[in-house]
């Protein structure tokens, strides 16, 4: 995994002699960790890694601790289980200046061949070109041919590009090279047919198609097999209307993501998808923190911004 964490360290991180970083990781990727921890020390940093209490849902708050471990880091490395990239914990990280690289469930496979070993450098321009049309642009309706019909607001929305490259205080997941923001506020509507991937709470890739229905900017509805009874469920104990929010829309840009593995950065990142977030927005740029987020793909998805098609079918049409 040598090769792997230097390049999370030195290209993604662009960690520097002397920087403090923090890796907050679980007992499952304590490998993982250590492989990260020792590229770090490699670079002449100081690294620490931190285990927190532990939790019962991607993105549940991890605890006192931890959240002072992160404020006070230059650099931090999140390789843990549940995910922690959409809470109040990291916000306040790169609010006192940390770069923060989120590695939810990442795998001892993910640190030898894939999508890491893609040429971020490269892709960043079409990444940040997309981020600037989520800017720029009043509307955007998707489609996909499972059923996918879905219209939201741009209206004073900033597109985030996460390039998975961080040379000042910021965010990035690695490897799933995104583009994405959070739609205003309560403005979405119509239907999301997941056709992909759920890579959140042991979902995985979808046997049958997950069907979000939309109204106002909030999940009203979830059909579709025994994957979507799971997540209804789920979502129905834990007792928050905002869990049903509508908080992101990304398109996924790693040329070296070409299948659904049920590895969340993984999925995410396939080349040509898209897919909504669903929970908290505040770590996006929008102002909802909710007890979970969680991320839904489809396939083949048309996209349109205005009157400008940026993907047809899965093929991404605009140039960077």
């Amino acid at each position: 995994m040598r090769d792997g964490a230097r390049i999370l360290v030195g290209t993604c991180a662009d960690v520097q002699a002397g920087e403090d970083v923090v890796i907050v990781t679980d007992p499952e990727r304590m490998a993982i960790a250590r492989a990260v921890a020792d590229a770090a020390l490699e670079a002449g940093a100081v690294a620490s890694i931190v285990v927190p209490p532990e939790r019962s849902i991607d993105n549940e708050e991890p605890g006192p601790a931890v959240v002072a471990a992160l404020r006070a880091a230059d650099v931090a490395f999140l390789p843990v289980t549940l995910a922690l990239a959409h809470t109040r914990a990291v916000r306040e990280a790169i609010g006192a200046g940390a770069r923060v690289l989120s590695m939810t469930a990442f795998t001892e496979r993910m640190m030898r061949e894939g999508g890491l070993f893609t040429d971020f450098r490269v892709r960043k321009p079409l990444c940040d070109a997309l981020a600037a049309k989520l800017t720029a642009g009043e509307r955007l309706r998707v489609t996909n041919p499972a059923g996918t019909d879905l219209t939201m607001s741009l209206a004073g929305v900033t597109g985030n590009s996460h390039a998975c490259l961080l040379d000042g205080p910021g965010f990035s997941a690695v490897p799933n090279i995104e583009a994405n923001c959070a739609p205003a506020q309560g403005t979405a509507e119509g239907v999301f047919v997941c056709d992909g991937s759920i890579p959140y709470y042991g979902v995985g890739p979808i046997r049958d198609p997950v069907t979000f229905r939309i109204s106002k900017g909030f999940v009203t509805d979830i059909e579709g097999g025994d994957q979507a009874d799971f997540l209804a469920d789920l979502l129905a104990r834990q007792d928050d209307p905002w869990v049903y929010n509508l908080a992101q829309f990304a398109f996924g840009l790693n040329p070296a993501c070409t299948e659904f593995t049920g590895e969340m950065l993984n999925d995410e990142g396939v080349n040509g998808t898209v897919h909504i977030g669903i929970g908290t927005s505040a770590n996006l740029g929008g102002t909802v923190s909710a007890k979970t987020h969680f991320d839904a793909i489809n396939r083949a998805p048309t996209v349109w911004i205005d009157d400008e098609a940026l993907l047809r079918d899965g093929e991404i049409l605009v140039d960077g």
